[in-house]
């Protein structure tokens, strides 16, 4: 098995533990009759706000279509999973007061990060599925020598 292929299994695994975790607390502290009826929203920029989003928007972007290539897929499916986890853990940083969580919060910026750079320069190296449209790179912000796209307008 690969080098790689453990640590991603391990941080696969510990992020939907975590995932679930806190969707069991908030089940939890939530009225029986949740179902029936709509929770109330959080508040802006609050935590729980910023996770609700965090989560909503990393269940969606991993509902990729399968391809027919399980390496394709796992990839294109685990960068939201990575991504969310990048956006909690930023969450965290925000709010959260305990330094080992913290500390932890900045491993998974960091570490997570690093993995959705692995897999998609393994995107990018595979040949497209038939039949799909192959995915167009994401513009990453922080590369301050790349041109900026039409959308993002001329440089300062």
């Amino acid at each position: 098995m690969p080098r790689l292929a453990v640590p991603l299994i391990v941080a696969g695994m510990t992020l939907g533990g975590m995932a679930l975790g806190y969707g069991a607390a908030l089940s939890q502290a939530e009225p029986a009759h949740r179902h029936t009826a709509h929770p109330p929203e959080p508040a802006d920029g609050g935590f729980d706000a910023l996770m609700a989003r965090s989560m909503e928007r990393m269940h969606a972007d991993m509902a990729v279509p399968p391809s027919g290539d399980p390496d394709r897929d796992f990839a294109a499916m685990m960068i939201p999973h990575h991504q969310g986890a990048i956006d909690m853990a930023k969450a965290q940083l925000i709010h959260g007061r305990d330094p080992v969580l913290r500390r932890l919060a900045q491993g998974i910026i960091v570490e997570q990060g690093q993995e959705i750079e692995v897999m998609r320069r393994a995107l990018a190296d595979r040949a497209p599925a038939a039949g799909t449209v192959p995915l167009a790179p994401v513009p990453h912000p922080h590369h301050h020598d790349a041109a900026p796209t039409p959308e993002q307008g001329p440089t300062r």
